[in-house]
């Protein structure tokens, strides 16, 4: 049997063609070029391989093919093309990821991002792959550790769920993240960092995950600068990672930060490509994009390993009606919001727990464990509907006992939700109970 370094190289070896199809452009308006000559040859998707005016050469993706012409985006700018200038035609740019891949930051085209030599697997995937089939797809699986007691408690994740965190910018979302890469017990985690700020990639690698985080995941990075096309197959090439991975049996984290910067570059390609804008700027297709990707998550078949999903979103003043959040809400298994004001009195992570909600339980919990969470949520919802009489000194002791139980545990709540050093689920749930028996009130 030929070794894995052996089966690589062949599969580089035949991926080199030596003739290619070319065409001409004839028309540049905007970030796109029409070429012609290569109509009956590319499909919609197909990359291009096109000439700048310095001799290099930049990526472009066809959008649209027309009787005797097609349209391509550009994944630079369109000052460095020229009329007349050559496209070659390279065909479907699948990926084939290893198990060499751990531990490295790559592009959304397989190339490496931190300055060493990648080798591909020995097979390509295509990045447009259906899920396994309902019927044939696993229950979600059992409790996973996250090291964050509300996760533990509150809301659970289960191996094969997928799990939205809906934030506005800089209230701790990919600070969240990296923790949970961290903790949760998964064999490999596939992180796409979607639009991110260039040097934000650097420092999430080396800083917030870690070198300890990094051995066992692997970085896709398409970062703001990069043109929509690249931006958009962050997320398919990272998915399809995490696809190679559970196809080998291991259970795979996946996070992607952010769907919104996912939705917003489709948004760019399909307008431009001629599809009608529709809710608040977003084509139709969008939705089934978003969806799509998601689906692609969750447990496998039997045989296989699952992909646990965290699909960040980027949601402005926490309008969580928005398309973006509003489709991803309604394929997912549990949504965690994330509150600027939260932050802003200091409790990382900033969970809003009554607008979260995990749809592993109740079967994630046990019966105790269940009623536990819910005298907790219950105290918790009595504190904040009457947090402005209580802030204000319009609220009297006495009054209520209900209440007058919700003040007395409130800062003790707030404690709870705070720990991320927490060291298991079992330890996690006594230290919720010990927190409630401080105070004999009952729901």
């Amino acid at each position: 049997m030929a070794s894995p370094d052996l089966m690589s190289l062949k599969t580089r070896i035949h991926d080199v063609s030596v003739t290619r199809d070319a065409g001409r452009i004839c028309e540049i308006s905007g970030g796109t070029v029409t070429i012609l000559g290569l109509n009956r040859v590319a499909h919609v998707g197909d990359i291009l391989r096109v000439e700048t005016r310095d001799g290099d050469a930049c990526r472009g993706e066809v959008l649209r093919i027309g009787a005797d012409r097609l349209d391509a985006l550009l994944d630079g700018p369109t000052d460095m093309v020229r009329i007349g200038g050559l496209a070659a035609h390279l065909g479907r740019y699948d990926l084939a990821p290893d198990h060499s891949w751990l531990g490295r930051v790559i592009d959304p085209f397989g190339a490496p991002l931190d300055g060493r030599p990648l080798m591909p697997g020995p097979a390509a995937r295509s990045l447009h792959t259906r899920p396994p089939a309902a019927t044939e797809r696993r229950a979600l699986g059992d409790r996973l550790d996250t090291g964050l007691a509300a996760f533990n408690t509150f809301l659970p994740l289960v191996r094969g769920q997928r799990v939205g965190l809906f934030a506005g910018s800089g209230v701790g979302k990919s600070t969240l993240l990296a923790g949970l890469a961290r903790s949760v017990s998964a064999d490999v985690s596939v992180i796409a960092l979607i639009g991110e700020r260039g040097r934000e990639v650097r420092e999430f690698v080396e800083s917030t995950l870690g070198a300890q985080g990094m051995k066992r995941a692997v970085v896709i990075a398409a970062t703001s600068d990069q043109s929509a096309l690249v931006r958009r197959r962050a997320a398919w090439a990272a998915m399809t990672v995490a696809e190679y991975f559970r196809d080998c049996g291991q259970h795979v984290l996946f996070m992607a930060d952010s769907v919104t910067r996912f939705a917003e570059a489709h948004r760019e390609l399909a307008l431009v490509a001629g599809e009608a804008a529709s809710l608040r700027g977003y084509p139709p297709s969008t939705a089934q994009k978003i969806t799509s990707l998601a689906e692609r998550a969750g447990p496998g078949a039997d045989g296989q390993g699952d992909i646990t999903a965290i699909f960040s979103v980027l949601v402005a003043g926490s309008d969580m009606e928005e398309p973006v959040a509003d489709t991803l809400r309604g394929v997912l298994d549990g949504h965690v919001v994330l509150e600027r004001e939260i932050a802003e009195r200091g409790r990382f992570p900033a969970i809003d727990l009554s607008r979260s909600v995990s749809r592993s339980l109740p079967h994630a919990a046990t019966e105790a464990e269940n009623k536990l969470l819910a005298r907790a949520r219950h105290l918790l919802g009595r504190y904040e509907r009457a947090e402005m009489m209580i802030q204000s000194g319009l609220y009297s002791g006495g009054t209520d006992a209900e209440i007058d139980a919700a003040i007395a545990l409130w800062p003790k709540l707030e404690g709870f939700l705070s720990k991320t050093d927490a060291s298991g689920c079992a330890e996690s749930f006594a230290a919720l109970a010990q927190c409630l028996d401080q105070h004999p009130a009952r729901v």
